[in-house]
């Protein structure tokens, strides 16, 4: 491998990129469709031309900068991330795979000309849902899955409709009956870990094997507000007793079973929230992720069912609502053997793993070929303006993505 230092000439591109939204408290807000975001495509598009690129927009704004292929033409390995941001997010969530990929492909076409097959790095228009509340438009459309109904009457915080926004952007709905791509044969996203396992035990690189399936759940516990002062403790309905009782089993459940499962109450809301009342009311949030979708299902039923025994012997009234369920996804057996060859032949220090946090990869995956590579961040921060990679890891992350990249389409 050359001596080019990747890992510096990721950060500086890193810092450039991110004064395209750049948050005078510190940060990125880069939301999709805003004039910042424009820009930072813009420029993306400008870096991928100088980079001896092909560059070409789709209809909704995903960018793609291409190396044509000389043999397989209709064959193509793709490689990206998004380019939207959460509000005052950090310099490396998203862009770091898009910096990462221009940066692979402008090595790759230098060092050895001509792919065999096309490969190609996308920028996508958006993953976060930090403006409206809809999630992976950029992947869903280059995948033809993407629904007009779903968004056309959508606005954001400041009342401007979806449609308006795209269209001041340049932008527009893919037409309808228009033709999906079939050429991509494999996605590879190399993306920050968002967590720090990596860092805690040492590693370079994290190879991605599955993405967590999701069940959130709303849990509604209704007893009876009543003084705090003449209510004898026999007498009470308390909510917050019962919600107590819950919330530590739940726990002590999700560390029996062990890891990869983690159960997070996130949200809890007492009703009235008065210091001298008993709380006849408490509402909360359970988020529950396994990479296993057997293990998912039966961990959320038997907590399910602790649930309802223990409000039942608490005299209150409970009620459950599961409104997020989303199956784990495998990665791709075939491309996560690819990475893992690249990781031991450059002699990176890697770790097999899964990711505990949702990208772009989990809706491509079910549909193309697919795996993803991780780098770590420093503390686990991440969504944060304090997110921080060292640039050597930012470095052996570019090195592993561009070895399979050059497997895959040059070989």
């Amino acid at each position: 491998m050359s001596t080019f230092d990747f890992g510096q000439e990721t950060e500086k591109l890193l810092k450039w990129l991110g004064e395209y939204g750049k948050d005078p408290n510190g940060g990125v807000s880069r939301f999709l469709y805003k004039p910042e975001w424009v820009e930072a495509q813009k420029a993306l598009e400008k870096y991928m031309q100088q980079a001896g690129l092909l560059v070409q927009y789709d209809d909704v704004g995903n960018l793609f900068g291409r190396l044509e292929g000389s043999t397989y033409k209709d064959e193509t390995i793709l490689t990206g991330s998004h380019v939207d941001t959460v509000k005052n997010g950090g310099l490396y969530d998203g862009q770091f795979g898009i910096i990462a990929g221009i940066i692979a492909l402008e090595f790759l076409k230098k060092e050895f000309g001509q792919p065999l097959r096309n490969v190609e790095v996308v920028s996508m228009a958006e993953e976060e849902g930090s403006r409206f509340p809809y999630v992976y438009w950029g992947v869903k459309n280059i995948l033809g899955i993407a629904k007009r109904e779903d968004v056309e009457d959508m606005i954001d915080f400041d009342g401007i409709p979806f449609t308006e926004a795209m269209r001041k952007a340049g932008f527009r709905f893919r037409p309808e009956g228009s033709i999906v791509r079939n050429d991509i044969k494999a996605f590879l996203e190399i993306h920050v870990e968002q967590g720090g396992v990596l860092e805690a035990e040492k590693k370079s690189v994290g190879v991605v094997q599955h993405i967590v399936g999701q069940r959130r759940f709303t849990v509604e516990l209704t007893g009876e507000a009543n003084h705090a002062g003449t209510t004898p403790m026999g007498y009470r309905k308390d909510a917050l007793k019962a919600a107590s009782r819950i919330i530590c089993t739940i726990m002590d459940l999700a560390e029996h079973y062990g890891d990869p499962l983690v159960a997070t109450v996130g949200k809890l809301e007492t009703t009235p929230n008065i210091v001298n009342v008993v709380p006849g009311k408490v509402l909360f949030t359970l988020d529950i992720r396994h990479t296993h979708k057997d293990v998912l299902v039966s961990f959320s039923d038997e907590v399910t069912a602790k649930m309802s025994e223990i409000a039942t012997k608490a005299g209150v009234g409970i009620d459950i609502d599961m409104w997020m369920d989303a199956a784990p996804v495998p990665m791709d057996t075939g491309i996560v053997d690819v990475l893992k060859r690249q990781c031991e032949k450059n002699g990176l220090s890697y770790k097999m793993m899964h990711s505990g946090a949702g990208h772009d990869s989990q809706v491509m995956a079910p549909r193309i070929p697919t795996a993803m590579l991780f780098v770590p961040s420093h503390k686990g921060l991440s969504h944060s303006p304090l997110e921080y990679t060292n640039p050597r890891d930012l470095g052996e992350g570019v090195k592993a993505l561009m070895g399979a990249l050059y497997e895959l389409a040059y070989k």
